[in-house]
């Protein structure tokens, strides 16, 4: 199946070059990652995710408004025996215009949907799922970003689970002060051929902060600090109605010569989110990052994280460490 996956990648390429397009554009984007998880005391799943990602590509850009892209996101874990332990088609649609951008198709979820709070997507998807599957639609000007998407994660059939993610983020910034919200749904529902005493779920968070980013005033090189609220809402279909716990979060971060601190606490009652972080069920948490930037040099980046989980009187632990390269470039085609 692997096989046949490159060859049709490796086919698709060659095609192109006989397409009447403006410019073909071509990318490579390596992402390594270890990342430790020491989640024992506290009684959570303890692992190590240890691998990295190719992600070859090719669009062509037929105006300043159209692009098409193919390509394909290939996982390996170390220590598998096999070299591609998850092979991710990457094709879709992209429409530009203005402060509009439209996606269609498997697309990146890097730097659109992956800012979402762990508290609400678990930081894992960047890892096992990197590609939306779906449709998202981003407006962005000088002060306003909305992002409004629908991830389809599993298709019905007869004895697969329809589900599927639909969400929306945004911000709001003015001088120093901004506003930012978050907000996603699982709809998980049963395969064609029915379980008996299966019920549809729908599963689902908010989050609201508001806050002041003061980089650039302030002797450090970045400093954020923001509040808010947090609610999640669930359900199982004639089984029970809504619940909906809430609870109050602030955030801080800084970074000085690639060095940085981000701290984040939680109060309030616990949460049930198949899609969030686990440490979200306890009434009180606190998560801090000590960071370090080694290398930033243009598509370059590598960064070391330090992380202590403060929950049920323990401290649990976590080590990562990720880099990131990005190759791209593009040429013009003539018209034959």
């Amino acid at each position: 199946m692997r096989i046949r996956l490159l060859l049709t990648f490796a086919v698709l390429c060659t095609a192109f070059n006989h397409l009447y397009a403006q410019e073909l554009e071509g990318n490579l984007n390596f992402h390594g990652f270890a990342d430790n998880r020491e989640y024992a005391r506290s009684d959570r799943f303890s692992e190590t995710i240890f691998g990295l990602r190719v992600t070859p590509s090719v669009g062509l850009l037929m105006d300043s408004t159209h692009r098409i892209r193919l390509g394909v996101n290939v996982m390996h874990e170390f220590g598998s025996p096999k070299f591609s332990n998850k092979a991710d088609i990457l094709a879709y649609y992209q429409y530009m215009k203005k402060n509009w951008n439209f996606y269609l198709g498997a697309f990146p979820r890097e730097g659109l949907i992956s800012d979402f709070p762990r508290a609400i997507m678990n930081d894992t998807l960047n890892y096992y799922r990197p590609n939306v599957e779906g449709m998202l639609v981003k407006y962005e000007n000088e002060n306003w970003r909305q992002v409004i998407f629908i991830d389809w994660t599993s298709r019905q059939t007869a004895t697969a689970r329809e589900n599927f993610i639909f969400g929306f983020s945004g911000r709001y910034k003015k001088d120093a002060f901004f506003v930012s919200h978050y907000a996603m749904m699982l709809h998980n529902a049963g395969p064609g051929i029915p379980i008996p005493d299966d019920h549809i779920q729908d599963n689902g968070a908010a989050m609201v902060k508001a806050g002041v980013d003061l980089s650039g005033k302030t002797f450090l090189d970045s400093l954020t600090v923001s509040a808010g609220g947090m609610i999640s809402f669930e359900r199982t279909r004639s089984i029970g109605g809504w619940q909906t716990p809430k609870g109050f979060v602030v955030d801080l971060s800084l970074e000085y010569h690639k060095f940085g601190i981000t701290n984040f606490f939680y109060k309030g009652e616990g949460h049930h989110l198949i899609m969030g972080d686990k440490f979200y069920t306890s009434k009180t948490y606190n998560r801090t990052d000590l960071t370090w930037r080694p290398i930033i040099y243009k598509n370059l980046e590598a960064k070391l994280a330090l992380s202590f989980h403060f929950v049920d009187g323990v401290i649990d632990s976590q080590q990562a460490f990720g880099l990131r390269y990005n190759i791209f470039g593009s040429r013009s085609l003539k018209r034959k």
